[in-house]
């Protein structure tokens, strides 16, 4: 079984690779020529990036939030 700090961590990565997809799909979308000239294709891969780091980011910072949010819980409990 994996620990709450290790899994903390890991989402924290999870989220961090997302928000890098994410900017780099926007990077490729607006300041990018190669990805311009590709055309369609272009358009794809620069939405799969967003759409990838979406996917990673959102559902990992409600799962870490609600984590939190328990070990804060328990804390006022013992208190």
């Amino acid at each position: 079984m994996i620990s709450d700090s290790k899994l903390i961590k890991l989402l924290k990565i999870c989220i961090a690779i997302g928000i890098a997809l994410i900017i780099l799909g926007i990077y490729l979308h607006n300041f990018n020529d190669t990805i311009e000239a590709m055309g369609v294709t272009g358009i794809i891969i620069s939405a799969l990036c967003v759409a990838l780091g979406m996917a990673l980011s959102l559902p990992t910072k409600m799962y870490l939030t609600f984590i939190l949010m328990k070990r804060e819980g328990d804390k006022d409990n013992k208190s």
